[in-house]
């Protein structure tokens, strides 16, 4: 049987253990398998950490972890390291010391507190990590914080962030990136510099308090470093990844939000089975006969996003719609993602109230079929247009968002059916939203089952 072996990319993280996963080495291992990068580690301390904080540290002994670093390189080949929790000096001179024996390319996140406030080293060995780690890093990602203990600059503002990031860079760092997480604003800034120039990266602000997001940034540039891009791709590529990472943390414990750097993994891995999940729905729609009065004159849309969605392109339709012929309903084109910009704002919007519920169908509006979906026991929401405020209305695609808004607080949950009465230049239409796009095709086959008894009966009657 011929070799099927594969060579891959692979790193190293030299930082402490985190017995509640969310940073430190496990947040950098899984940071390396998200990039298709070989993680391997020298663990420097463990500590007995959750989410809600840094309860007891545990040094490794230095020689331990030099052990630990020339056993892994005397055999495996590191394309890249980054360091975390370093904790004493001791441990930094070995640290030091293994930088220049081996010439690694070193990304050193400068840890010094945890993100609960917790000293993750001694306030006297901040020179120390300064002389021996940061001299030599090829990349040096400090906070706010650290930035400041670093280079001595008091940081309010982006011209701060820029003179303290050249004061680091003459310490011996290569490149400076500092993170602006920890100022105020609506809009997040780190800034990079390297080679005399600054590149400031803005993301929008989410609201949780990340936990590990320091580690897993720091370990994407060294992963997408291993993997041989440059220093700039590597940073801006980290710098996406985190922002996934901290929109999406994992809800565990009940302190800090630990963050996912597995998310694009599992938007990928998910892909082939919405797009089967909604190409399944809309067959279910063309293939029944009884729901053919009721597609959408502008035509029916089924439409499903991945778990971890935030954009049109996360989002998966029928192209063209489903649309009625003389032979019954057809639809136009395969299901794919981005098709629908009109159903993405739905499912996005109904997704941030309840991130289950992530397909949704359109029909058209019949009091009939709205009160079976009330007769089997569905629940059933509504907005009317002519409440809308012209400051929504004067905006594209905001209509809808601000009907789903005003739907879900009438019934203070996510309903089965959203519907409203139209306007001019605006169809009546039914919503019908699940937890995948044949979950919601089902709701309304049940209902369709529910008008034939009836019809039945109401024959039957003399």
């Amino acid at each position: 049987m011929p070799d099927r072996l594969i060579k891959v990319p692979c790193a190293m993280t030299i930082a402490g253990s985190d017995s509640g996963g969310g940073a430190g080495v496990e947040a950098d291992l899984k940071t390396f398998a998200a990039l298709g990068v070989f993680g391997t580690c020298a663990i420097t301390a463990v500590t007995a950490q959750n989410t809600r904080g840094v309860y007891d540290v545990f040094p490794v002994p230095p020689e331990v972890v030099r052990r630990q670093i020339e056993i892994v390189l005397e055999d495996i080949e590191v394309g890249a390291a980054k360091t975390g929790m370093l904790y004493s000096k001791e441990i930094m001179e070995v640290v030091s010391e293994a930088i220049d024996r081996y010439e690694l390319k070193m990304v050193v996140d400068p840890v010094m507190k945890a993100g609960t406030g917790a000293d993750l080293i001694p306030e006297s060995e901040v020179e120390s990590l300064s002389n021996l780690i940061v001299s030599r890093a090829f990349v040096a990602t400090p906070n706010r914080y650290e930035a400041e203990q670093l280079s001595g600059i008091a940081i309010r503002s982006l011209e701060d962030m820029k003179e303290a990031a050249v004061k680091i860079s003459r310490l011996g760092s290569e490149t400076v990136v500092i993170k602006g997480g920890h100022l105020d604003g609506a809009t997040v800034r780190d800034v990079l510099y390297h080679n005399g120039t600054f590149k400031v990266f803005e993301k929008p602000r989410v609201k949780v308090r990340p936990h590990g997001g320091g580690c897993s940034f720091s370990a994407a540039i060294a992963g997408y470093l291993a993997c041989g891009e440059s220093v700039l791709n590597a940073v801006s590529k980290a710098e996406d990844l985190i922002q996934d990472a901290i929109r999406f943390g994992v809800k565990v414990g009940g302190g800090r939000v630990p963050v996912n750097p597995l998310v694009h993994l599992y938007n990928e891995a998910e892909k082939v089975k919405v797009l089967q999940d909604v190409q399944e729905a809309a067959e279910m729609i063309v293939g029944c006969k009884e729901l053919l009065p009721y597609i959408a004159e502008v035509g029916t849309q089924v439409a499903m996003a991945l778990r971890y969605a935030y954009s049109r392109e996360h989002v998966a339709a029928v192209e063209g719609r489903i649309v009625k012929t003389r032979g019954g309903a057809k639809a136009v084109g395969p299901a794919k993602f981005a098709a629908s910009s009109h159903m993405a704002r739905l499912v996005l919007k109904v997704m941030e109230y309840n991130p289950e519920v992530r397909a949704a169908l359109n029909l058209h509006y019949d009091p009939h079929l709205v009160e079976a979906f009330r007769e089997v026991g569905f629940t059933v929401s509504s907005f009317e247009r002519s409440l809308e405020p012209s400051e929504v209305k004067a905006v594209e695609g905001r209509s809808l968002v601000w009907g789903v808004e005003t739907a879900v607080k009438s019934v203070g949950m996510v309903p089965d059916v959203i519907y409203d009465l139209g306007e001019v230049g605006k169809e009546p239409m039914i919503r019908v939203l699940g937890n995948s796009a044949t979950n919601a095709v089902k709701k309304v086959l049940k209902v369709m089952e529910q008008l034939t008894k009836k019809r039945r009966v109401d024959k039957q009657k003399p």
